[in-house]
């Protein structure tokens, strides 16, 4: 497929101002995201690509600063390749979890040891909200649990939760790439019993019934589906939620409460937040 790449030059020096650029690109078709000292690159699929949409993005940005943006089409390539280049590092998440590509070398030797290829998809670990998922994760006892990993991307969450011995573990993403992209890292991982999925939460039946899920999207997305998420969450179970800010939290709140759901915790990285949820 081919790829338009948009290069947004951006006056403030603040981290959390890309951040919010690429939430709120992604929420138009970008799919992909890579930072140098005053750029945001960022990959959206051609044919989702509307020049309008960016424009008036770009308008209405919440925070007082220049940004200014180039375009350029990009021919089908070697996704991980571009990977290698320029961006994807390896990753650790509290000194347990080292998440690397097949081009890494020099891996340290941690307790879960998660081998991603990304391509174009979300969820490498360096985006603040994947990293906050793992971290939770990390501090759940997952073993004999049911797992579901709601827009997997990558599939990152849901190999981490099948390596800590959860039971059976379903991942679930909307776009088509992520959901390739998600089969070739589970077959990577030695975790094929993983059932990936593609769409929706039309995707979750009757049938379908989890200890714990993972929905790292964004806030509108979860406001909407949260309902079909309790449904399928069993009495003591756990709902993590990603994908907005501190701000937001309350608006996530209110909604899980209404739905039956007590509020735990949240973490917070670079305005972004993770929050915990318990059905009772």
């Amino acid at each position: 497929m081919d790829y338009i790449k948009s290069i947004f030059k951006v006056s403030s020096n603040e981290d959390f101002v890309k951040d919010v650029l690429s939430a709120e690109l992604a929420e138009i078709g970008y799919e992909s995201f890579e930072t140098e000292t005053d750029n945001l690159i960022a990959y959206c699929p051609i044919n989702q690509f509307d020049k309008e949409n960016v424009l008036n993005l770009l308008q209405e940005f919440p925070f007082e600063t220049s940004i200014s943006v180039v375009h350029e089409e990009m021919k089908a390539q070697n996704w991980n390749e571009e990977w290698e280049k320029n961006f994807f590092s390896p990753i650790i998440v509290e000194n347990r979890c080292v998440i690397h590509s097949s081009f890494h070398t020099e891996i340290p030797q941690l307790e879960y040891n998660i081998l991603i290829d990304p391509r174009m998809s979300f969820g490498t670990g360096h985006h603040s909200t994947t990293s906050l998922m793992i971290a939770s994760m990390l501090e759940m006892n997952m073993q004999n649990k049911n797992m579901l990993d709601m827009g997997c991307g990558t599939a990152v969450l849901a190999i981490l939760a099948k390596k800590m011995g959860a039971k059976s573990v379903v991942g679930i993403d909307i776009d088509e790439w992520a959901y390739k992209n998600a089969l070739d890292n589970i077959q990577l991982n030695d975790c094929q019993e993983i059932d990936i999925r593609l769409g929706g939460v039309e995707q979750l039946t009757e049938n379908d019934f989890f200890d714990v899920i993972f929905a790292n999207i964004n806030r509108n997305i979860l406001l909407n589906d949260m309902e079909k998420y309790v449904k399928v969450l069993t009495t003591n179970g756990h709902l993590f939620m990603s994908g907005f800010y501190e701000n937001d939290i309350e608006m996530i709140r209110q909604k899980a409460e209404t739905l039956g759901l007590q509020f735990v915790s949240y973490k917070e990285k670079s305005t972004w937040v993770a929050v915990q949820f318990e059905k009772k």
